[in-house]
């Protein structure tokens, strides 16, 4: 078992940086979807995915989805990116759900080959580097699954609306929503607002533990954006390498019991103790002055 458990936790090889780019090759014609952008100077290190599909308010279709598949998997591995910032580039609306418009023309078989690609994203959505989702309008349905396959989530108090809505429409939430909700919230309230297909603003979904922060909308309508920006940035400075064992440990640690779990924490201790940080670390402590973290 540590063996496979070794191989699992086992770091990730340095890729290149990604560049500022659009994910296009699932799009012949028109605009694309989803655009990747490696933010600069103090934000050095945030990498941001925007959603950007106003005809159908970011409604999750065969190409958006595709892109933001395209767009995690260049992604994945480059130590470059210390925090992964999930946002919208249409007013009023995170990712209203799955695109049911789309769905209607697809036959039974395409149904459930798209649903399992829908899983497959959010799973991929549980990266190496912190993620954030950053929720200033509408997150309902799939567009809420994917705010809960990120690490942490910030909403406007306001014009945030949040809920796994897929009941109201004969549907059951299924890209993962009814696994991560209730680690969330816990089982008996997670049940409530599935069975109910209630919908919360950002202020509600805060009091309920739903996200991290919900802060007053601005006038632009991306308060969320700029306090998930924050956070991100007080990420920026920790040991990169321990950030992300320490990902994996949480992420890892909550699958299994608790003496698993603690062995799955040791792992990754024992591999962050070779690290240059982590010798950075001690050195800073000791000289008394910050540590200047390098990801190796």
């Amino acid at each position: 078992m540590l063996r496979a458990l070794t191989s699992a936790l086992r770091l990730p090889r340095l890729w290149s940086p990604l560049r500022t780019r659009s994910c296009v090759s699932h799009r012949p014609t028109g605009d694309p979807e989803i655009q990747v952008r490696a933010l600069t100077g103090r934000d050095q290190g945030i990498t941001e995915i925007l959603m950007n599909r106003p005809s159908a308010r970011n409604a999750l279709g065969n190409v958006l989805v595709s892109e933001l598949l395209e767009a995690l998997a260049q992604l994945r591995e480059d130590q470059q990116v210390r925090v992964l910032l999930f946002r919208s580039g249409v007013k009023g609306v995170f990712c209203a759900g799955a695109d049911l418009k789309e769905r209607e023309q697809m036959s039974e078989a395409e149904v459930e080959i798209f649903v399992q690609r829908l899983r497959g994203l959010m799973n991929e959505i549980a990266f190496p580097a912190p993620t954030i989702a950053a929720m200033d309008g509408f997150a309902l349905g799939g567009g809420l699954e994917l705010a809960l396959a990120c690490d942490l989530r910030v909403a406007a108090a306001s014009s945030a609306v949040m809920g796994l809505i897929e009941t109201t429409r004969g549907l059951l939430p299924g890209a993962g929503g009814t696994q991560r909700l209730p680690r969330c919230l816990g089982v008996a309230l997670a049940k409530e607002l599935i069975f109910t297909g209630r919908r919360l603003s950002g202020a509600q979904a805060h009091a309920l533990g739903l996200v991290n922060h919900a802060v007053s909308q601005n006038e632009e309508g991306n308060a969320a954006y700029y306090r998930a920006r924050e956070l991100a940035q007080e990420i920026l400075p920790q040991a990169p390498i321990a950030v992300r064992l320490g990902k994996v440990a949480i992420d890892r640690g909550m699958e299994v019991d608790i003496e698993s779990g603690m062995a799955i924490e040791g792992l990754c201790y024992a591999q962050n103790i070779p690290t240059q940080d982590r010798l950075e670390g001690m050195a800073a402590f000791r000289e008394k002055r910050p540590p200047r973290f390098v990801g190796k």
